[in-house]
């Protein structure tokens, strides 16, 4: 689970595997061509005078038409990580080390009708401390003129969490399980605007403690929930699209979070293109979460606790804002081959929460990606 935690938002991102939440199944026809792509991430974030996480993750994906009706697509991840535990209220020092390895994969298996689709994927994680399953199952409808497209899908994961040194005394081995559902329309509103809205509830409950963190008791029951709107416009003169999109999220620790993202794909003849991004994130922090504090020395000062009462120290969980800058260049070498490389620069500090004051006593946290693709149509 450290490894799976420690990574932050932007790898999170970057490797999320397909399933109830990698985006609406479009009613639409079989794909005509098969695809490979291999794809490599580096990612590294630090706090001012530490530098925490470094991050190799290297991936392989494959789709592959079966027949008219049917596609078969496929992803596996390796990732390798090291470095510093985290800076705050973290039960081992943040002078300790600590390296990684996560294997993850994924399939999915989608039926095309005339104008459905319906399609079912399983994936699973493992890592030493903590592994993960997950099912799902999206289907896809759309309208006569093919200007609506009504989405839906339902997933359920069961994950096992067995810390190995550190930690909260007498912990072996805990488990977590959720269901998570999505409802959603796009709808094509002009020629040249393509609107989606979707809406999405999660239900889990089990053991949300970090046992590697110091003073962590966390509700055994957490419910998410989180409205989607996105909205693309091609620019016909320019021969460029905007998409952009807003997120709103609430759920039940009193986590409250919005974000804006926006990017820009600009074409340069039939085989370039690039495509700049800016996303901002700002969230209010959670019931339970313990303001930071230190004491004349600098050193973290812990809250006196009753029996039962929750509290996390956990940064994630305090009250920040955040802003990504990205850029993504994609260049087709021939009617086959195609290359990609993406950055993407990430900074959350307190004081960037908006609509209110952010938690106090916390370092700024900073990450850097970058990822470089190819990819192989046959």
């Amino acid at each position: 689970m450290a490894a799976t935690d420690a990574r932050g938002a932007l790898v999170l991102a970057a490797l999320a595997l397909p399933g109830v939440w990698a985006g609406s199944v479009q009613a639409q026809g079989a794909p005509e061509h098969g695809l490979v792509a291999i794809k490599h991430l580096h990612y590294e974030d630090s706090q001012p005078g530490l530098h925490r996480i470094t991050v190799d993750s290297p991936s392989f994906y494959l789709l592959a038409p079966i027949n008219p009706g049917w596609s078969v697509e496929g992803t596996a991840v390796l990732d390798s990580l090291s470095g510093a535990t985290p800076r705050w209220q973290s039960a081992v020092s943040s002078a300790s080390t600590m390296h990684e390895t996560r294997r993850a994969g994924d399939v999915r298996v989608t039926r095309y009708l005339d104008r459905a689709t319906y399609s079912i994927g399983a994936s699973v994680s493992r890592e030493h401390d903590y592994d993960s399953d997950a099912l799902s199952f999206n289907g896809s409808w759309s309208s006569d003129d093919n200007n609506t497209t009504w989405h839906a899908g339902i997933g359920g994961n069961r994950d096992r969490i067995h810390p190995t040194d550190g930690g909260n005394v007498g912990i072996d081995r805990r488990t977590r399980s959720g269901t998570d559902v999505i409802v959603g329309v796009t709808q094509a509103v002009s020629p040249v605007d393509l609107v989606q809205l979707d809406l999405s509830h999660s239900l889990g409950h089990g053991y949300f403690d970090d046992p590697y963190k110091d003073l962590d008791f966390r509700p055994d029951r957490r419910r998410q929930a989180s409205l989607l709107a996105r909205w693309n416009h091609h620019l016909a003169d320019l021969g460029a699209t905007l998409r952009s999109s807003w997120r709103a999220y609430r759920d039940s620790y009193g986590v409250r979070a919005h974000t804006l993202q926006a990017e820009w794909v600009q074409p340069f003849g039939g085989q370039f293109a690039l495509t700049p991004l800016l996303r901002y994130y700002t969230q209010g922090a959670a019931d339970f979460y313990a303001r930071a504090q230190v004491d004349a020395n600098g050193a973290p000062v812990y809250p006196a606790l009753s029996p039962g009462q929750l509290n996390s120290g956990d940064q994630r969980l305090s009250a920040f804002g955040a802003f990504t800058l990205g850029l993504k260049a994609e260049y087709k070498l021939d009617a086959l081959w195609s290359v990609d490389a993406k950055v993407e620069a990430y900074e959350q500090r307190g004081s960037w929460r908006a609509g209110g004051d952010g938690s106090p006593n916390l370092e700024p946290f900073r990450a850097r990606s970058v990822q470089l693709g190819v990819s192989r149509q046959f």
